[in-house]
């Protein structure tokens, strides 16, 4: 188009696209967002079975291999009172429950009264050979105070329930999440009975599935 005075009409150059820029830029922000909240509302809240500990063979290990069964974690002494009827009753339970539905845990602790002063091959051999005991055993570690270790202060911070001596025993449920707590004073075959009631569940679910 010619202006009056005969030249060229230079329109300026359309500002649509830069315009547009904005609104995009703007949606990305928002979808990276969504994204980010979406996928911190999918992660795993943690659980038991979470963790990884050390075994009595110095392994580091996942307890998600327990996961679908029930455990009953103890922390354990070799020259406590309560060690002799602790470790036959935890065996014979090991024996009649485990190792498909139950296992003890098994977490020896010199945290108190210094009753379990020996090295980790010494505790194993010494729960192998005096009570035959087949249940898993993890390296002796602290359980109770600031230096307790994270699967331990899970169990405490889920039921408020703090180690204060030998023998305390946590039942956690297949899915990792702890049920009950008793302290050393309570014999196994008294916690026997809500054992075996977690483990007749797997079973019947199990059967149902089939």
């Amino acid at each position: 188009m010619l202006d009056p005075e005969g030249s060229v009409e230079h329109k300026p150059p359309s500002s649509f696209p830069k315009v547009l820029l904005i609104p995009v830029a703007m949606l990305l922000v928002i979808a990276a967002l969504l994204l980010l909240a979406f996928s911190a509302t999918q992660q795993k809240e943690p659980d038991f079975y979470t963790f990884k500990v050390v075994n009595i063979r110095g392994k580091l290990v996942s307890l998600e291999k327990y996961r679908g069964s029930v455990s009953l974690v103890v922390n354990v002494a070799s020259e406590c009172g309560y060690t002799d009827s602790h470790y036959k009753a935890l065996q014979q339970l090991q024996r009649d429950l485990g190792p498909y539905h139950f296992n003890v845990l098994a977490f020896p602790c010199n945290q108190f009264g210094q009753q379990e002063p020996d090295t980790n091959k010494e505790i194993e051999s010494f729960a192998r050979k005096t009570y035959s005991a087949s249940f898993p055993m993890f390296s002796k570690t602290t359980v109770s105070g600031a230096g307790a270790i994270p699967a331990f202060k899970y169990l405490i911070d889920s039921t408020g329930e703090e180690p204060t001596w030998n023998f305390w025993k946590y039942l956690v449920d297949p899915n990792g999440k702890v049920v009950k707590a008793w302290d050393s004073t309570v014999s196994v075959e008294e916690i026997r009975p809500y054992i075996t009631e977690l483990v007749r569940k797997i079973i019947l679910k199990k059967k149902d599935e089939l």
